[in-house]
């Protein structure tokens, strides 16, 4: 949700940014390792309870996951394998920082509690892997109600709110369920239409290409004929 509405004004915000960080040299896959070592680093404070420190570390983390593109963009090296290695580490983030959280309940509270944060990465590993095959297959499943930064945002409200960390995992695991459904429902719509306007599209494209040759073989003709008229009254 935020993604859609928000990424435009905050790409603009950080695009300075993104001019100052080329000149030091960083190149976008340094961003993403260091948000990587600051995201254990919370899963480690968050698991021995350290919520405040928690939090602080979490935002850490998030800001060069927020710089790198930005920093792609102004040394012009953005890349597939860029956006591949970024993705793929925040799966390894959020897995590290839900972790952290699981391990706390698993100390503090009832061992049963460690699986609502593990319901929720569950899920979200879930709509991940719907956006990245619906892309894969020409379809797009962006949006939701509960994408990567408002599970982020979320989980900071909870660590920073102690006794409200255990209601808003709830909240963001129905939240998160929720968001399937609507990738789910969106893709599924999609793929039921998309073959049959490929097929249009080729019908399409099938039937311009034989006018333009029928009209292709008029000119040749009226050519020849032309041609033709020419030369004999020159005879």
């Amino acid at each position: 949700m935020f993604d859609g509405k928000f990424r435009v004004p905050v790409d603009k915000a950080v695009k300075p940014l993104g001019n100052g960080l080329r000149r030091t040299g960083l190149t976008p896959d340094h961003l993403t390792v260091m948000g990587l070592l600051v995201a254990v680093g919370a899963a480690v404070a968050i698991g021995y309870g350290s919520l405040r420190l928690g939090v602080l570390l979490v935002v850490l983390a998030a800001l060069p996951d927020l710089l790198d593109g930005a920093l792609a963009k102004a040394s012009d090296s953005s890349s597939q394998r860029g956006a591949f290695f970024d993705s793929t580490i925040d799966r390894f983030a959020d897995a590290l920082l839900f972790g952290g959280v699981a391990w706390h309940f698993a100390s503090t509270e009832s061992p049963h509690m460690a699986m609502l944060p593990f319901g929720v990465m569950a899920l979200s590993s879930v709509i991940s892997y719907m956006r990245a095959k619906a892309e894969s297959l020409g379809l797009d499943a962006k949006g939701g109600l509960m994408e990567r930064a408002e599970r982020i945002i979320a989980l900071c409200l909870g660590l920073l709110f102690e006794p409200l960390l255990i209601p808003i995992l709830w909240v963001t695991l129905a939240l998160t369920a929720v968001t399937a459904v609507q990738r789910f429902v969106k893709v599924w719509k999609q793929a039921a239409v998309a073959p049959v306007t490929a097929e249009r599209i080729e019908l399409r494209r099938s039937r311009r290409q034989s006018r333009r040759v029928v009209r292709t073989e008029r000119r040749r003709t009226r050519i020849s004929r032309a041609t033709g008229r020419t030369s004999f009254r020159r005879d």
